[in-house]
């Protein structure tokens, strides 16, 4: 009897559940003061805080080995290297960061005897780079740094005991810094030359400072800590704030490399606190958690969810350029002239493995930047008579647009060493030239670019000394000069050029069938199918059959040490602004095949190499792009190269994100950029109302629905005790 009463309280408790329910749903987003969908924290709102995104994480955080774009994103805003790139004015010109003044360079001959500033390269047997620190710049809070009251350092004699309790770096009690000096410097060149280290650029290095392949030699059976003591010829501390560095001959690009992480300072503590045994295996590594003097450092490393970049308490004074470009101070870009660096208190990267993600969170105000992917062209860029805007919508909401030409290059190779398509000889050369005009970029920039892309007319980007813009520039065996703009020539001269060349319309005279080439390529992907039909139908103009070689990556690279690659695609991203850069993947002695070198595509032509060693020692003049042009012509003749394309970013900002300006060789743009974290949080609050009047009639129509079964639960349970007997003696008969 007591269960069949409580039943009748039962119809009740639903109801109220249900209500209750409904009413929490529609409770107003305003009576708790935060957004429904805010990812970040409320305090945030009132912080100088810029929000990005990262797709993948960084393998390496060691400025020694990092060497790719997602990894610079993170150790730029960390590491000092002695030069960085003026933010504002272009052409690209380098200025101090943590030293004085721009290197002294005093030159040398063959007999030790100093030479005039103006000394022909062929006399310099070495150069000498002379670098004064800046004194009073100090490392940001680091367990490695610190000591007990005797002097000792504390942490850098682990038990197992503390390293088995330990979690992050962030789980040691205690933090100290040092003021950075020479040495620092000078340790960081060793650890490049070390072979354990790995560096990407040491074969290049030991071309160049003197002593670094010795060193490499003699330190190889050494561990890390004995780096400190053990001597390299070339690089010298003079006393606490100077260094020196000897380079072999004359090379003036070597100031380039000193605005790169790879020369930034490195504590020999740092090594010392993560080289004993046990840390790695907690990811308390070198790798993970940076060591540096930057404007930022990093206090959270979990890749597979966000990354923070804080400021760091003991950066040193850094004011933001007082000077530009003609036209900076009209766009807004000299008002926080002389103030000091950085504007931002808080980086945090978050985690985005699909865009679609990303883009939506950047239209919702979560992100303050975004690239634009494929899948979100239409919605974000329309063109119209005078180029590219932006929709009506993105304008609405005060999003801005930057687009730029990257110093990069992407270009379709030969492989110089194959019979068919290699060679100096006229026939292989009409050949390649033929194949030049037929590959329409234009085309693939319109197809697959979503038009960012500009169309190459030789090896050297827009932005490096030699590009020349107009008809100057023009690449006459592809290009005509039509109403005052390049138009690639028309088919039929292509068509023209292989008859010359002995296979006419594509017929191979050996095997009276088309001529069959055949195109090395990592593209294995079945989204890769319309891009590699796009390529056929290029080679079918001429009547060529091209076959296409899909593999892995490192099949592929086998292939192009080996030389077995006939026609392939590759890119170049530069490393500093200067012609020498990309002239040097076409430079004889850089050949993959022989040298294992940048030059892909073997290619070799004696003037060619003749002019490159005398044009990459010179200063930025006259005779040097004199010497640029002739260079030009000789690859545009020869044709190893369909020179492809220089991509074009686009790139979106929100409204409250000010002192932006595309600089595509300098990493360490962060501490530039002020946001308005007022404004964003309003238009924030503005764009993510939440849209109560869905849950409203969702509730409404689900009581609705439970009214008939509420009802009919309610008759059941209300029935008489003698009809409820009565159905219970029948059940049971």
């Amino acid at each position: 009897m007591s269960s069949l009463l409580s039943s009748k309280f039962r119809p009740a408790g639903v109801s109220a559940f249900v209500l209750f329910c409904l009413a929490v749903s529609l409770i107003p987003a305003g009576c708790t003061g935060t957004l429904w969908n805010d990812p970040y924290p409320p305090e945030d709102d009132k912080q100088a805080v810029l929000y990005q995104s990262f797709a993948e994480r960084p393998k390496h955080l060691d400025p020694a080995v990092a060497y790719s774009e997602n990894e610079y994103a993170f150790i730029a805003q960390i590491y000092e290297p002695p030069l960085q790139y003026h933010y504002l004015k272009r052409p690209y010109q380098l200025v101090p960061l943590t030293v004085t003044r721009l290197p002294e360079i005093t030159y040398y001959g063959r007999q030790g005897q100093k030479l005039a500033p103006d000394a022909d390269p062929q006399d310099i047997a070495y150069s000498d780079y002379l670098l004064e620190i800046k004194p009073g710049i100090r490392f940001q809070p680091h367990p490695a740094f610190a000591q007990d009251q005797g002097g000792q350092y504390r942490y850098h004699h682990l038990k197992p005991e503390e390293i088995e309790s330990l979690s992050t770096l962030n789980d040691f009690a205690e933090t100290g810094t040092r003021e950075l000096t020479a040495e620092d410097y000078v340790y960081q060149i060793k650890r490049l030359a070390y072979p354990k280290t790995q560096s990407p650029i040491a074969e290049i290095m030991k071309g160049y400072i003197v002593g670094f392949d010795e060193f490499a030699g003699q330190s190889a059976d050494k561990p890390m800590p004995a780096l400190r003591t053990l001597p390299m010829s070339g690089v010298e501390v003079l006393d606490r704030y100077r260094y020196k560095i000897r380079i072999k001959g004359k090379y003036p690009q070597f100031s380039y490399w000193l605005a790169m992480p790879f020369f930034a300072p490195m504590p020999w503590e740092a090594d010392a606190f993560y080289g004993q045994p046990g840390l790695d295996d907690k990811n308390v590594t070198l790798d993970w958690y940076p060591v540096g003097s930057g404007p930022f450092y990093l206090a959270e490393n979990n890749p597979n969810r966000r990354m923070l970049l804080l400021r760091n308490p003991n950066f040193h004074t850094e004011t933001y350029p007082a000077e530009g470009e003609p036209g900076d101070a009209e766009q807004g870009l000299l008002e926080d002239a002389g103030k000091p660096l950085p504007f931002i208190d808080k980086v945090v990267f978050t985690l985005e493995k699909e865009t679609i993600p990303s883009w939506s969170k950047f239209l919702q105000g979560y992100y303050d930047a975004s690239g634009i992917a494929s899948d979100s062209f239409d919605q974000a860029v329309q063109f119209t008579g005078g180029g590219i805007t932006l929709t009506d919508s993105l304008k609405e909401k005060g999003i801005r647009l930057q687009t730029s030409v990257e110093t990069s290059i992407f270009y379709m190779g030969f492989n110089m060493l194959d019979p068919t398509v290699g060679g100096d000889s006229e026939k292989s050369r009409k050949l390649r030239q033929a194949i030049a005009i037929a590959v329409d970029y234009e085309e693939f920039i319109a197809i697959f670019r979503n038009e960012r892309g500009v169309p190459a007319q030789g090896a050297i980007p827009p932005g490096i000394f030699g590009n020349e813009a107009g008809e100057a520039g023009l690449n006459r065996y592809v290009y005509d000069w039509v109403n005052g703009k390049p138009q690639r020539k028309p088919i039929e001269a292509a068509r023209k050029l292989i008859a010359e060349a002995g296979y006419p319309n594509g017929i191979d005279p050996k095997t009276k069938a088309p001529l069959i080439l055949y195109f090395d390529t990592t593209a294995t992907s079945v989204d890769d199918k319309p891009l590699m039909n796009w390529y056929r139908k290029q080679f079918q103009k001429l009547g060529i059959q091209l076959v296409i070689r899909a593999t892995d990556y490192n099949r592929f690279q086998q292939k192009m040490s080996s030389g077995n690659a006939q026609i392939f695609t590759w890119g170049w991203n530069a490393d500093y602004p200067d012609p020498e850069n990309f002239f040097s993947l076409l430079y004889g002695p850089n050949g993959k095949v022989k040298q294992s070198g940048e030059n892909a595509g073997n290619y070799r032509n004696p003037e060619f190499d003749r002019l490159f060693e005398r044009m990459r020692n010179m200063e930025n003049d006259p005779p040097r792009l004199e010497i640029i042009r002739q260079m030009q012509e000789i690859i545009r003749r020869d044709a190893p190269w369909v020179f492809g394309f220089h991509p074009k970013t686009f790139s979106l900002y929100h409204g409250w994100v000010s002192n932006l300006k595309p600089n595509l060789m300098a990493n360490n743009r962060t501490k530039y950029i002020r946001v308005d974290p007022v404004r964003r949080a309003e238009l924030r609050k503005d764009w993510n109302r939440p849209v109560l009047w869905p849950l409203a009639i969702g509730g409404a129509a689900l009581i609705l629905l439970l009214m008939p079964a509420v009802s009919a639960y309610r008759r059941r349970t209300h029935r008489p005790v003698s009809e409820i007997s009565k159905i219970q003696t029948e059940a049971i008969r």
